[in-house]
């Protein structure tokens, strides 16, 4: 029983999910009272961004509002979303994108760490690119890690998945 359990700590999104939320938000925007004929448009660009244009901040607050509702609704995290300054658009319209947080940065895997060693578990801990794995003998050892993970998670403010857990 020497083996060594192990996990994964990541930071990610289903693209596709994030896809069907954009599509409903464009679907929403056609048939909405207040947003018909206001120009109003939701790019996805590259899985990098989401970029928001129309007519007023008013409408541009609602647009937001219905996008983080959507992408409530697919499952995903609105930590993800990053928001950008609001900006001035041809046409006088404004425009406001929204930068999409994938990956766990060095800073941020160095705090991640820090805090599973500040546990004392008899776990390791160990940054491998953009995400940490965590191991240990103990299986119980591992689910504290999670436990006490999840109780910070808005801490870090970007949402953490537990992948490759055996």
């Amino acid at each position: 029983m020497a083996k060594d359990c192990s996990f994964d700590i990541v930071s990610d999104f289903d693209k596709q999910e994030l896809v069907n939320a954009i599509d409903q938000v464009k679907r929403e925007l056609t048939t909405r009272f207040d947003l018909k004929g206001s120009n109003s448009d939701v790019v996805l660009d590259a899985d990098k961004s989401i970029t928001i244009t129309t007519n007023d901040e008013m409408k541009l607050k609602n647009i937001i509002d219905i996008l983080q509702s959507k992408i409530i609704k697919r499952n995903l995290s609105i930590k993800i979303l990053e928001p950008q300054a609001i900006e001035n658009a041809l046409g006088g319209n404004v425009r406001q994108v929204f930068n999409l947080k994938k990956g766990l940065t060095q800073d941020l895997a160095k705090k991640i760490v820090a805090d599973i060693k500040n546990t004392k578990l008899k776990v390791q801990a160990s940054i491998q690119g953009d995400q940490v794995r965590v191991s240990g003998k103990d299986k119980d050892d591992l689910q504290a890690v999670i436990k006490m993970l999840r109780e910070k998670e808005d801490n870090y403010n970007i949402p953490l998945q537990f992948q490759n857990y055996r």
